[in-house]
């Protein structure tokens, strides 16, 4: 019996290994690489790695059970939002969730953020618009919501938790709503933009 390995998801298996790469990086370099690409954080606007680590601060973590605990969420969630979505609308989604997390990050913190934690919370608000009908809000929304979202605002406003940067979940979480309505009305609009734009 022939068995192959099928790369059923090539944006969250590419992601993945992208990550455990910059986590080998990090860690042969004892946390170089991690602070001079694979964080973000406050620095010279006119240091080009500045904008860089606006993306790629999505793809470090601290250490092995930081990757782990991202990815497992990911691992589970991530192929079924690709396969709904398409590639590249699911590429351009964790794309802009990094972006927007790096850039409220850099302009309105003094954090050094690094993490898939945000995407992560993307996704899983993103999961529960798989099988929305128009007009009509799941009540796993509604649900989701209320158990992740509010944590994040108890345990970072309230309690003061500094630990965790809440900030990134919450608006992980966010573009997870935004993206599911923007999707609703137009399922194809980042393969769409890709399409003109190469055109």
């Amino acid at each position: 019996m022939n068995i192959k390995f099928d790369y059923n998801s090539q944006v969250i298996i590419t992601y993945l290994l992208v990550s455990l790469c910059a986590w080998l990086l990090n860690t042969i370099t004892r946390g170089k690489t991690n602070k001079l690409l694979f964080s973000s954080y406050r620095s010279s606007p006119i240091n080009p790695l500045t904008y860089v680590r606006l993306f790629t601060h999505s793809i470090g973590h601290k250490d092995w059970n930081h990757l782990v605990s991202n990815f497992l969420y990911i691992l589970l969630i991530g192929p079924m939002i690709e396969e709904k979505y398409g590639s590249i609308n699911l590429l351009a989604m964790l794309l802009i969730t990094s972006l927007v997390i790096g850039l409220y990050n850099t302009i309105f913190s003094n954090y050094t953020i690094l993490g898939a934690s945000g995407n992560v919370y993307m996704l899983i608000i993103l999961s529960s618009f798989s099988n929305i009908a128009e007009g009509k809000v799941p009540l796993t929304l509604v649900l989701i919501f209320l158990f992740y979202v509010t944590t994040e605002l108890k345990d970072g406003l309230i309690h003061g938790n500094k630990k965790v940067y809440h900030d990134g979940h919450l608006l992980g979480a966010l573009c997870g709503i935004g993206f599911g309505f923007l999707l609703l009305y137009y399922p194809n609009i980042f393969t769409n933009l890709l399409n003109y734009v190469i055109k």
